[in-house]
């Protein structure tokens, strides 16, 4: 079991949960602080002063004063009123990993809810009850209001359950798991709906596909470098060392150690060729640049998954209730609108790849990398379709954190997209896998034509593994499903861990 204490959640733990279905609980340590903070909220819904999101409305309705015998109404017309997403739904594992952060933000103990609640959401997700959450409707404002409200109908019996096939009512859903609805207390719907988790979920799990895709990237790329008879020795350690971007010398030093031992490599030793084009012997620099970016990412994911973005927050130790920004989502924002420029990156060098590998002027193979030009057309649809992906990805990476549209009657009079930026994240690494995937059909049928030499053993093992799933091209057939088996190859980590060698 994953203990959550708002303070230690990582990427790979937060995967566990999303991907593998792990459990997660409350840390003792939390448990304390959670009820410390309950009880303020506690004494705030019993006292005379106003307190926001206790005994108020809420955004614009904030200076409405709420009878003391509303206050359950109060938070429970908030989460039905929020819950305007639109759209489809967010995959289970986002929606997963949504309700991994929220209850992580929970668990620091700033946001008043009671323990009883906290683990109410907790048993949700360890029984797989997984509420349907519509992917469009945040503005990353007041956090994800929208997604994070659906999330919420679901845990007071309400809305609807999605497990990525089936549609249910949420009252039916938690009956069948043997769970009761929660009846929510004061502040406790604006707990469970005020914060960034659902931008935050996307993002992560976009940023984990991106970076096994920055690894799989390096491993692609020297099977094209290889098969072009490209030079080995723009990857040597000196010339990164004299450029010191760590991205660009884990790249360098993938490449170097990939090539090494290649009979190809050593076929054209000393020919008459100075120097190779920018998409060979700039791979480090270019993938490397894409690493940076992505680390940058994973700073703010790692400070995002364990923060308190609550409004307002309490204050265990000085008794106070605090109203603050902390739900602003300008700092997911600006990572996800990084990710689409990272990627596209290695996706935009792929493409270039593949078309060198393709026209004869180039590579010096069979054109389109077929031996029967004329009567076959071999990859050369292949290789528009990689043209097709980069240039949307292109359109993916302009920033949708540069845009804000005021909204709640002008008090949430500057928003941060997150939400629309995250999903944008999202889309762009999967169009780059794709983009990877023709890439790798490209360069394996390019070593196979280059026949009887063949690549290093841990290249020919990457080679392997993908001809365990699509043959060697003798005659014309359909690319695509050959493109979706590679793409699921690059998803899974199957073509990096191939080759036998710790790809960094």
């Amino acid at each position: 079991m994953i203990p959550l204490d708002g303070s230690t959640l990582t990427l790979d733990r937060l995967l566990a949960v999303a991907d593998g279905r792990a459990e997660v609980g409350l840390a003792r340590s939390a448990r304390d602080r959670v009820a410390a903070a309950r009880a303020v909220v506690d004494a705030a819904a019993d006292g005379d002063a106003a307190v926001y999101g206790v005994n108020t409305g809420f955004g614009s309705f904030a200076e409405t004063r709420i009878a003391a015998d509303d206050l359950a109404a109060l938070q429970v017309n908030l989460v039905r009123s929020h819950a305007a997403g639109v759209d489809e739904p967010l995959p289970p594992r986002a929606v997963r990993a949504m309700m991994t952060l929220r209850a992580n933000v929970l668990a620091k103990g700033y946001s008043g809810i009671r323990v009883s609640t906290l683990e109410a959401l907790l048993a949700l997700l360890n029984h797989g009850i997984h509420p349907l959450v519509p992917s469009r409707g945040s503005v990353g404002a007041s956090g994800d209001l929208a997604p994070l409200a659906h999330l919420a109908l679901a845990l007071i019996g309400e809305g609807q359950t999605w497990d990525g096939q089936r549609v249910d009512p949420g009252r039916r859903a938690l009956a069948a798991a043997g769970l009761a609805p929660v009846t929510l207390g004061p502040k406790e719907g604006l707990a469970l709906i005020n914060g960034t988790q659902a931008s935050t979920a996307v993002l992560a799990l976009a940023l984990a596909g991106a970076e096994r895709l920055a690894r799989a990237a390096d491993v692609v790329a020297a099977l094209s470098v290889d098969a072009l008879l490209g030079s080995r020795r723009p990857f040597d350690p000196r010339i990164h060392a004299a450029r010191p971007f760590a991205g660009q010398a884990a790249s360098a030093d993938n490449l170097w150690r990939l090539i090494e031992g290649s009979p190809l490599n050593a076929s054209h030793a000393g020919c008459g060729r100075v120097q190779d084009a920018y998409s060979e012997r700039c791979v480090p620099q270019v993938h490397g640049a894409a690493r940076e970016a992505l680390a940058f990412v994973r700073h703010v994911v790692g400070v995002e998954m364990n923060a308190a973005t609550d409004n307002p927050m309490v204050f265990a130790d000085t008794a106070e209730i605090v109203s603050g920004g902390n739900f602003h989502g300008a700092p997911v924002a600006l990572a996800a609108d990084m990710l689409p420029l990272a990627v596209t990156q290695l996706a935009t060098i792929s493409e270039r790849r593949s078309e060198r590998l393709v026209n004869p002027a180039l590579s010096g193979l069979p054109a389109f990398l077929t031996r029967n030009g004329g009567l076959q057309s071999g990859l050369m649809l292949a290789q528009v379709t990689a043209a097709a992906l980069t240039s949307e990805l292109k359109t993916l990476c302009h920033p949708a954190s540069a845009d804000t549209i005021p909204t709640s009657a002008n008090k949430e009079d500057h928003v941060s997209m997150s939400m629309g930026a995250a999903l944008k994240a999202e889309r762009a690494q999967q169009l780059a896998r794709q983009v990877l995937a023709v890439e790798v059909l490209c360069a394996c049928q390019a070593i196979d034509l280059r026949a009887p030499l063949s690549s290093s053993a841990a290249l020919m093992a990457a080679h392997g593994a993908v001809r365990t799933v699509v043959p060697t091209l003798l005659d014309d057939r359909p690319p695509a499903p050959d493109i979706d088996a590679v793409t699921r190859l690059i998803a899974a980590g199957a073509i990096e861990y191939a080759t036998g060698i710790v790809v960094n």
